[in-house]
């Protein structure tokens, strides 16, 4: 006896969304599309009106004559006024002061007021009364008439056999050393030019070289002394005068 297959199961019918539903949706979309629209125009709107007012405003000023514009020019902007650093026949504060050292030492020691000038002459043409921890070994490369390297250092740029490093970095040392040592080098210096006496007290190659410092010396020493020559200012300078 033979059995009849069973019967293929069938699908349920799909299930159709109302029309209406559609029709909802489609309005909500166009509902959508306009509040877009609108929220474009109100941020584009005023960027519109903007780019017009810099259009226009850029036309009005093209409009003007070249006469009716006000013109600042670069030199007419305020400036700061220059300072100048207080000096006398070029040296600054800090030159000075080493000066007063050397004048101080002079007078300790009993040297009169030539003598003190021809110091400060003499540190004038050394080191610029500079107290310079290096000398012309390191800049030059001088030698002594033996060859061995010069260690010429401080204000007088004295060598090792003047004293120790420390003694010749010194001002006050260093000048004392300078002072005691012209007065035995150069007993007769009152007869002698400036730059004679310094030349035969620092024994060097050239017994002309200080003579262009001696009207600054002069100037230098007159100044720190209270009575400065016509031309030169005292301000902002602290003076040395003998007490």
């Amino acid at each position: 006896m033979s059995r009849r297959p069973p019967a293929a199961r069938r699908r349920p019918p799909a299930r159709r969304r109302p029309r209406h539903r559609r029709a909802r949706s489609g309005r909500r979309r166009g509902m959508r599309g306009g509040l877009i629209a609108a929220v474009v125009l109100l941020v584009a709107a005023p960027l519109v009106l903007v780019v017009a007012l810099i259009v226009a405003g850029s036309a009005a000023i093209s409009a003007f004559d070249a006469d009716d514009r006000i013109d600042v020019g670069v030199e007419d902007a305020p400036r700061p006024p220059s300072i100048a650093e207080p000096g006398i026949a070029g040296y600054g504060s800090g030159q000075l002061a080493n000066a007063c050292t050397i004048l101080a030492a002079g007078r300790d020691l009993g040297f009169d007021e030539r003598d003190q000038t021809i110091a400060i002459m003499t540190a004038m043409g050394e080191s610029s009364l500079r107290n310079l921890d290096y000398g012309d070994w390191e800049t030059s490369g001088v030698t002594n008439p033996d060859g061995s390297p010069t260690t010429s250092i401080g204000l007088f740029q004295q060598q090792d056999s003047w004293g120790t490093r420390d003694e010749r970095l010194d001002p006050y040392t260093a000048a004392t050393i300078f002072f005691r040592a012209m007065a035995e080098r150069v007993p007769d210096r009152a007869a002698l030019d400036p730059t004679q006496v310094a030349h035969e007290t620092q024994v060097n190659a050239d017994p002309l070289h200080y003579a262009r410092f001696w009207d600054r010396a002069v100037r230098v020493v007159a100044a720190l002394n209270g009575t400065p020559r016509a031309g030169d200012r005292t301000d902002g300078i602290a003076l040395c005068p003998a007490v």
